[in-house]
């Protein structure tokens, strides 16, 4: 019996081991989001999260570098983080990085708030761009900005009072004052010391639930955007679908103009598609797309009404006008800049002008056809002419008689074509050819 005892710790022992290795490896799924904050990053981070939870991650690591972007997606985003099963940590990260504008709110809906050093966050100030606000509405977009703030803050127990002096006073923080003010729970240099920060500690999540974090050697597996997320990002660029809308108008012109090439048209009709769709997915004004057209309309009227250039230049004024305030975002990023406006407006406002004179030049011209298009043209003498003869014109052997009976024109030489009667062309000598027969 007493060798028994003596023998129970190590069946004990080779009882607990195979449980200890079928325990598994924490997981840290890790999202990356070094962009501006629209649609298709609020679509990054829910699939991320989804696929968190069906993995069992045991956290959710966002690291965020952002100049910040639309309030609907940010609202999107945070409560998407709030109803997360799997923790949240945001990270500002790497040195340099900063969560401006609406990825101050990120940052303090997460479970985990953390930056790394030499970041900032902060200034989120609501903004709408090229409108003097109200002081009522001002204090409205302000109020409606801080309530959305305090939503989480407060429950998230982080410092109320700094985190709307945000929204307020437009104030940034760096990682230190952040830190200080308990904005953030810690300042980690890199993922594998914010793991480490983090492991055992006990957080409470949205809803208070109590939750002990086990990254003890947590592997990290990072869900990158999908080449369809990273396309529709490209695409959420104003300036590269202002572009693609332009020329696309040109090539869809150009088939209209050169029927059966097919190319032109197929390719400018998938441009302006491709430029209309990444713009549905900004907050674009209808009164400046309406300016853009009526530009257009503009510089077009200059060919039927004498204005002297008016209407052309206020086409061309109208157009860009309408070009820069097309997007209204709260951050430079996701708006149209300036340059590419006036350098689009004017370029389109040309191309427009030139086509429109060439069109209404051919419109103007009169078409000739058969023996009218010669008319006005040089043919080459084959016989003499005495007065009549043969002359060769476009490659073409025809009749010709001169109009001076008494003129003469020898072999080789020049005549000018000026009626046509049938097959018979009436010409003339030229200043050249003497009006005597030789000899």
């Amino acid at each position: 019996m007493s060798s028994l005892l003596r023998l129970w710790p190590a069946l004990l022992v080779l009882l607990l081991a195979p449980a200890a290795r079928a325990q598994p490896q924490p997981l840290v799924v890790k999202l990356t989001l070094h962009d501006t904050i629209q649609p298709v990053s609020a679509q990054y981070l829910h699939r991320g999260l989804a696929e968190a939870a069906a993995l069992h991650a045991s956290l959710v690591l966002l690291s965020l570098d952002t100049p910040g972007g639309l309030l609907d997606s940010t609202r999107t985003m945070v409560d998407d983080i709030e109803r997360s099963p799997i923790p949240v940590a945001v990270f500002i990260s790497p040195t340099g990085a900063r969560a401006g504008s609406a990825g101050f709110f990120l940052l303090e809906s997460a479970d985990i708030a953390a930056m790394a050093p030499g970041t900032n966050a902060g200034a989120s100030h609501p903004i709408i761009e090229g409108r003097t606000l109200d002081p009522i509405l001002k204090q409205k977009l302000e109020n409606d900005a801080s309530a959305f703030l305090r939503s989480f803050t407060t429950r998230r127990n982080r410092n109320v009072e700094a985190a709307e002096s945000a929204v307020r006073d437009s104030k940034s923080f760096s990682d230190t004052e952040a830190l200080n003010l308990h904005l953030i729970d810690l300042v980690a240099p890199d993922d594998a010391a914010l793991l480490t920060a983090l492991n055992g500690q006990t957080i409470h999540r949205f809803d208070g639930t109590p939750i002990t974090l086990n990254l003890t050697a947590a592997t990290i597996q990072t869900i990158p955007p999908s080449p369809r997320e990273r396309f529709l990002t490209t695409l959420t660029n104003p300036d590269l679908a202002i572009l693609l809308l332009f020329a696309g108008v040109l090539l869809i012109y150009l088939e209209f103009n050169v029927p059966g090439t097919v190319i032109p048209g197929a390719l400018g009709t998938f441009m302006v598609l491709l430029a209309l769709f990444g713009l549905n997915l900004l907050p674009v004004r209808h009164t400046s797309a309406a300016l853009v057209l009526a530009g257009l309309a503009l510089m077009l009227l200059e060919f039927k009404i004498a204005s002297h250039g008016i209407l052309a230049f206020t086409g061309v004024a109208a157009l860009v006008a309408g070009l820069a305030t097309l997007v209204d975002a709260p951050i430079q990023e996701l708006r149209v800049h300036t340059s590419t406006a006036v350098s689009a407006g004017f370029a389109l406002g040309a191309i427009t002008l030139w086509l429109a004179w060439i069109a209404l030049r051919a419109r103007r011209n009169k078409v000739l056809l058969g023996p009218d298009a010669m008319i006005g043209r040089l043919a080459i003498a084959l016989t003499n002419l005495q007065p009549a003869g043969q002359v060769e014109v476009r490659g073409e052997i025809w009749q010709a008689i001169l109009r001076d009976p008494a003129a003469f024109v020898a072999l080789g030489e020049s005549v000018l074509i000026r009626e046509a009667h049938g097959l018979q062309l009436l010409v003339e000598a030229s200043k050249n050819t003497p009006n005597t027969p030789a000899g």
